[in-house]
């Protein structure tokens, strides 16, 4: 009751001095153990390198469209990502507080990776920099290295899809997993997604060497993009899921995000591969708001980079945001050929062209009669004087040269000394 207490009379002496809240920061005595603050890092992260989000920058950056992060919240206060985390919801507590504060970094990390804007001696920076981000808090912990969704109540977690889909967003970032079906989250996500909201999910982290596909809930469900991870030379990495819900792989080994208190560090998982999906279906979604949510999925599926594996493990292949944005797919269906009419033939024609075979076929035995004759006057020509020169007797050939005798050399018998 204390931390509560303590976040009341903030808000009304704010009132009272007219000034604003200061949201971002965490409300006190809400964050027991918060993750500590980590220094700025200046290197370009090799994510960067390798999606080069510059080249899709001169054709979209995400404007005008939001992003939901339902996750543990989202650092507002990050210098990247200031006054562009709106003011969001807090799901966990179960009280009237805002969802762009972060105890554990986990959020901030996949919002940054969306949005984090450009920043002078800073090496990182979000995919699609003009996005909003809407935080949805349901956790108030880092997520397990095995994506177990049961470590969250159901309901927070329901509630939370519900809220992202009626707020506004066009995409939503889930990056959870679990084993298990659950009926309330499937209903959640099954509104979402006819709310024309693009749902991104992280595949999970559950994978073992040689072990067999595991179930992935949310990612399995209808309408969402399932997300793998890959390492910095395309190949998966050893923890994230196989299975038929893999849709796209996406960096997710070692890469650079933001954390709470202004910093960056170095993350490993599916739950970082899933916000370079759902930034790109931003920079989709601001090119092209014609375009619904399954037509803006079919074209990161579509426009995908191959990769080295097959697709229960890697899916359509890498995600390009370049192409997805700038490659000009025809969604639509193709259109039904005409019924097939013959024309009604051409009488005059057709006894024209027979006239024509009959002439040329007269044409060539007469040819053939002619050189035939020719041909015979020659041989009666030549051969009758001959004849008669002879008398019509058979002419002798000349004889055959005598063949000299070949003497063979003599057998020789080649006996081996005992």
């Amino acid at each position: 009751m204390n931390r509560y207490l303590a976040l009341v009379t903030t808000l009304l002496v704010g009132a009272a001095l007219g000034a604003a809240p200061a949201w971002a920061a965490p409300p006190a005595g809400v964050c027991h153990d918060p993750d500590p603050g980590r220094p700025a890092v200046a290197e370009q992260p090799w994510a960067q390198l390798l999606l080069d989000p510059a080249l899709v920058w001169q054709h979209s950056r995400g404007a005008g469209v939001t992003v939901a992060v339902v996750d543990s919240g989202v650092d507002g206060d990050h210098p990247q990502l200031r006054g562009k985390v709106l003011r969001g919801k807090d799901f966990f507590e179960q009280s009237n507080l805002p969802g762009n504060f972060d105890c554990v970094s986990h959020g901030t990390g996949v919002a940054g990776i969306i949005a984090a804007r450009p920043a002078t001696g800073v090496g990182f920076h979000g995919l699609a920099p003009d996005a909003r981000i809407l935080p949805v808090r349901i956790s108030a912990q880092d997520i397990a290295e095995n994506g177990q969704s049961l470590r969250i109540d159901l309901d927070v977690l329901a509630h939370g899809i519900r809220y992202a889909a009626d707020s506004g967003a066009k995409v939503m970032n889930l990056s959870i997993a679990g084993y298990a079906d659950f009926p309330a989250i499937r209903s959640a996500v099954g509104y979402a997604v006819s709310k024309d909201v693009l749902v991104v999910a992280a595949v999970g982290n559950g994978q073992s060497e040689g072990g067999g596909e595991l179930p992935s809930f949310p990612a399995a469900y209808d309408g969402v993009l399932g997300v793998g991870a890959v390492d910095i030379d395309g190949a998966r990495t050893t923890s994230s899921q196989v299975g038929p819900y893999v849709d796209l792989v996406a960096p997710g080994d070692g890469v650079l995000t933001t954390t709470r208190v202004a910093g960056h560090a170095y993350a490993t998982g599916t739950s970082y591969a899933a916000p370079f999906v759902s930034a790109t279906a931003a920079l989709v979604r601001a090119a092209r708001p014609d375009l619904k949510a399954p037509e803006v999925a079919q074209r990161l599926i579509a426009t995908a980079s191959p990769a080295r594996g097959d697709g229960h493990a890697y899916g359509a292949g890498l995600v390009n945001p370049y192409r997805a944005v700038t490659d000009g797919l025809d969604l639509s269906d193709p259109a039904a050929l005409p019924a097939h009419v013959p024309s009604p033939p051409d009488r005059a024609a057709l006894a024209d062209a027979a006239w024509h075979d009959r002439a040329g076929t007269v044409a060539g035995w007469t040819t053939a009669a002619i050189l035939g004759a020719i041909v015979l006057a020659v041989v009666v020509a030549v051969v009758v004087p001959r004849g008669r020169r002879r008398r019509w007797r058979p002419a002798l050939a000349a004889p055959l040269p005598a063949r000299p005798e070949v003497v063979e050399p003599p057998e020789q018998m080649f006996l081996v000394d005992r």
